[in-house]
């Protein structure tokens, strides 16, 4: 036998003792009520009434230290999903058209997903050239913070942005037995350099899986990429590199694998975070049914409670103001 709350036993060790001190106390106040005559036949009452209520008070403290002995097998259905997301970390996410640049940005956002995900789970991807696998399917959102703090530009091999290697390496990173209940976010400022995004849409069409694509910048103003050094701006043949959010091929994308395209404002307002966009569109994908089984130990409180409950009740009815309506009662037969 186990007790969840064991410090109630050591309350009920003190309840003899309790009992010893409320009935000495009464013997000597009887003594000193001389003047009040009392039958030994009350007086058994009395003894009575205690030996009750510390029989009842010591069974409903062992209940409230909630014994426990034997097993319960308790099985829970819940549904839960698959979720990829790939982030690019290309140097035109520095950019400074998203305060504090589009990566810092869309690293917040993330992190507000992780907070939504409530029992799904969620792999994170990092790609410029090629897509990097970073964190692997979990639903540990501290696992997910620690690997989506560690995402820099360093994160993923340098090279040229290639929209289609962050699908296939999300591909790669979900369950194909469970692609009914999978989906890919892919977030980017659009820049698909080797164009093999159609391709791997079609893929991920394919086994069912639906691309969303965030698109975070300006796609209106140009915005330059900070300097490698941290020093100035990036140059190429003596002019200064800027950049803007490409939406076209972020659209074409999320259309060719039936999922949707979706701007991330600037301004970061409620309605515009991922963990809104994953709220309002992901949960759309369908679920899937998850027994979880788990073995409990059998909570037996209730066979102290209930006697513990009707020793107490039992002690009440031999209350002194009864004894006494008793005695004058048949005192006056």
């Amino acid at each position: 036998m186990n007790f969840a709350n064991p410090v109630f036993l050591a309350i009920a060790a003190f309840a003899p003792f309790a009992l010893f001190i409320w009935t000495f106390l009464k013997a000597r106040r009887e003594k000193a009520l001389r003047a009040i005559s009392m039958n030994p036949p009350v007086q058994r009452f009395f003894a009575l009434q205690g030996a009750l209520m510390m029989t009842g008070l010591v069974l409903c403290l062992v209940a409230a230290a909630r014994p426990q002995w034997g097993k319960s097998l308790e099985t829970h259905v819940a549904k839960s999903r698959n979720v990829a997301v790939a982030i690019d970390v290309s140097r035109s996410m520095l950019a400074g058209d998203v305060r504090p640049n589009r990566l810092e940005r869309a690293k917040a956002d993330v992190a507000d997903l992780i907070d939504s995900l409530q029992g799904d789970r969620c792999a994170i991807i990092a790609f410029r050239r090629t897509g990097v696998v970073l964190s692997p399917l979990t639903d540990d959102r501290a696992f997910l913070r620690s690997a989506l703090e560690s995402l820099s530009p360093d994160s993923a091999p340098r090279g040229e942005t290639d929209l289609g290697s962050a699908v296939r390496a999300s591909l790669d990173a979900l369950d194909p037995s469970a692609d009914d209940h999978n989906a890919i976010i892919v977030i980017s400022d659009g820049g698909d350099l080797r164009g093999g995004a159609l391709e791997a849409a079609k893929l991920a069409k394919k086994r069912g899986v639906r691309v969303f694509t965030v698109g975070i910048g300006d796609p209106k103003k140009e915005t330059a990429i900070p300097a490698e050094d941290g020093v100035g701006t990036m140059q190429f043949q003596g002019r200064e590199v800027k950049v803007k959010l490409e939406e076209s091929a972020l659209k074409a994308l999320a259309d060719a694998s039936g999922g949707r395209y979706v701007p991330l404002a600037t301004a970061g307002t409620a309605e515009t975070t991922l963990g809104a966009i994953y709220r309002h569109f992901l949960r759309q994908v369908a679920g899937m049914e998850q027994n979880e089984a788990e073995m409990r130990r059998g909570e037996r409180y209730v066979f102290f409670l209930v006697p513990g409950i009707l020793f107490v009740l039992a002690a009440a009815m031999f209350s002194r103001g009864r004894m006494r309506r008793e005695k004058l009662s048949s005192e006056q037969r």
